[in-house]
């Protein structure tokens, strides 16, 4: 991490202009040091700031802390929502496309950098300090888990799918589709593409062991149930 003595000595920049470096520079430290190792002194020299004025934007670590994880959030929405509006809601393949649409998810969303980063945040301090997590819980994966719910739920109703409750469809559908990315990076490692793809379409087979209907549906009443 580079050390900043002189902030006063930088170009001047606008108010908008610092508060987007004190985010950005927070992400850094809170990801390196964790919240108990971090500080505002190590925050406003990544930012190229004054202490001062991180004290005036943010007001103390723990609120720094938390528009961090808040504009994260809102960056992992936005790309998950992207990625939601290509859920295959008219599937030819159900099978093939739930996995290409995990691949998908998992590529955009959870295995990039503002992933990881809240992954590693959660693991390390969620325990000790739940209570800074707690708007991330209900805006990030509670808004997702519910648009995806509503997405198996579609299917269902249209007879591909064999589900009670979509909600726990939806939270089982993600856990299986993450839970062997889980370990290796933990160790920051990251899988080879061809196990990424063989894990997803192992944790898409045992989704739909699950869930997929036995009887089916003909595609002309599929197809009728869609358009209702």
């Amino acid at each position: 991490m580079r050390s900043i003595n002189t902030p006063d000595t930088f170009p001047p920049r606008s108010h908008a202009a610092k508060r987007q470096s004190i985010l950005d520079a927070g992400a850094r430290v809170f990801y390196q040091e964790g919240f108990a190792g971090a500080n505002i002194d190590m925050i406003a020299a990544e930012a190229g700031v004054s202490r001062q004025t991180v004290y005036n934007n943010y007001g103390d670590k723990e609120k720094l802390f938390a528009a961090v994880v808040g504009e994260i959030t809102e960056r992992c929405n936005a790309r998950a929502f992207a990625v939601l509006g290509t859920f295959p809601d008219r599937p030819r393949n159900l099978e093939a496309d739930l996995v290409a649409f995990a691949l998908r998810f998992n590529s955009n969303c959870t295995c990039d950098r503002d992933g990881k980063f809240l992954r590693k945040l959660i693991q390390s301090e969620g325990a000790r300090h739940p209570e800074l997590f707690a708007s991330w819980r209900t805006e990030g994966p509670g808004k997702v888990w519910s648009a995806l719910a509503a997405r198996f739920a579609r299917l269902a109703f249209a007879g591909f799918l064999d589900v009670d409750d979509p909600d726990i469809a939806a939270r089982q559908f993600l856990a299986l589709i993450n839970m062997e990315l889980q370990l290796p990076a933990m160790f920051g490692e990251t899988l080879s593409e061809e196990d990424f793809v063989l894990s997803t379409r192992r944790a898409v087979r045992t989704f739909l062991r699950a869930y997929g209907r036995r009887d089916g549906l003909a595609p002309e009443m599929a197809e009728t149930a869609l358009q209702a």
